[in-house]
């Protein structure tokens, strides 16, 4: 689509929204960014809904990382452009890294989302059960304020890949837990998953990039691919986020997770410029990232978060109201993209 005509229709996606709806915004229309919403893979009301459908698409590998990074970005939109600057540590009067107080979502942000979270559970093998479980939960005295059961960021990454392309199994694992899938990708990086879309790598072993996966460990706490390795198969407390920008100044690596305060955000991580070849590492936080999952297609541009559609139309339409910790975080700049 030329670039004007793209531009109105962002306006008109978004001009709606923006004064009603100040907590997200609306996906973009399908001529726009060519992708189903979540949404539209239940039926029904919190309390009593049903998976509409499971299927995936499948496509070719050299569309699947710019569909990877654009499908995050508008995720990440639609559930209000929450920022998590892990970039700055404060300290305690103890000495020890100040843990963040976060308000949970209302029962107002709680209901517009709800059908979004249990679209990204249809995808996985036990997400009629879980989305079944979750009707309880609803009946209950909270309703639909009611927290999920069951951790969903696993989910979130499996709907995006889902959703970008990678529908088989082999290619991507789809599951309720993220070790599934780094198991997947260390056995491909082992030579034994050939049709798997990530090889794992140690972080500073290979350049990351936009559509790359970045993944920690809580329970156990691996510190390598080596760790993990020795326990394929057993389950752990794992999370990965999907990298959508590599901001070589300030030092910086963007990335986009489900369930991470709630929401779909955007994990502003500090990274210093010793990988391979002066590319940024991720540096040691609160939880060390052991696992780099790369995508095995053509890499995109370290910018690619600024040339998504979304985030073309928060620069290109007139007096679109990015909240300021996203406007604060510099992620909007002049419209080179409009």
């Amino acid at each position: 689509m030329p670039m004007k005509p793209l531009i109105a229709v962002l306006a008109l996606a978004f001009a709606a929204t923006a004064g009603a709806q100040p907590a997200g915004f609306d996906r973009l229309p399908p001529d726009v960014l060519d992708a189903a919403p979540p949404s539209e893979r239940v039926t029904g009301e919190p309390g009593a809904m049903k998976i509409r459908r499971t299927s995936c698409r499948t496509a070719p590998m050299d569309e699947i990382r710019r569909r990877i990074v654009d499908l995050a970005v508008q995720e990440w939109a639609f559930f209000g452009f929450i920022v998590v600057d892990q970039t700055v540590v404060e300290e305690s009067g103890s000495g020890q890294p100040r843990r963040r107080r976060w308000r949970r979502p209302g029962r107002a942000e709680s209901a517009r989302v709800a059908a979004s979270i249990a679209g990204y559970w249809t995808v996985t093998p036990q997400g009629g059960w879980i989305i079944g479980e979750q009707n309880d939960a609803w009946g209950g005295p909270r309703g639909v304020a009611s927290r999920w059961r069951y951790p969903w960021s696993a989910a979130f990454v499996s709907w995006a890949m889902c959703e970008a392309g990678l529908g088989e199994a082999s290619r991507f694992q789809r599951a309720v837990a993220h070790h599934a899938y780094i198991d997947q990708a260390i056995r491909a990086r082992d030579g034994r998953a050939p049709d798997a879309a990530f090889a794992a790598y140690d972080v500073g072993e290979a350049p990351i990039v936009p559509g790359d996966l970045l993944c920690s460990a809580r329970r156990p706490a691996y510190r390598s691919i080596a760790e993990r390795r020795r326990q394929l198969g057993v389950g752990a407390r794992t999370h990965c986020d999907i990298v959508v920008k590599v901001e070589p100044s300030p030092s910086r690596i963007l990335a986009v997770g489900g369930n991470v305060r709630g929401a779909v955000s955007l994990k502003l991580l500090p990274a210093a410029d010793d990988g391979p070849d002066g590319s940024l590492r991720p540096l040691p936080g609160r939880r060390r990232i052991f696992a780099h999952l790369k995508l095995r297609a053509p890499s995109l541009a370290a910018d690619a978060l600024d040339r998504t559609p979304t985030m073309r139309a928060v620069r290109c339409t007139d007096g679109f109201p990015l909240p300021p910790p996203a406007a604060a975080a510099g992620l909007v700049g002049p419209g080179a993209f409009c």
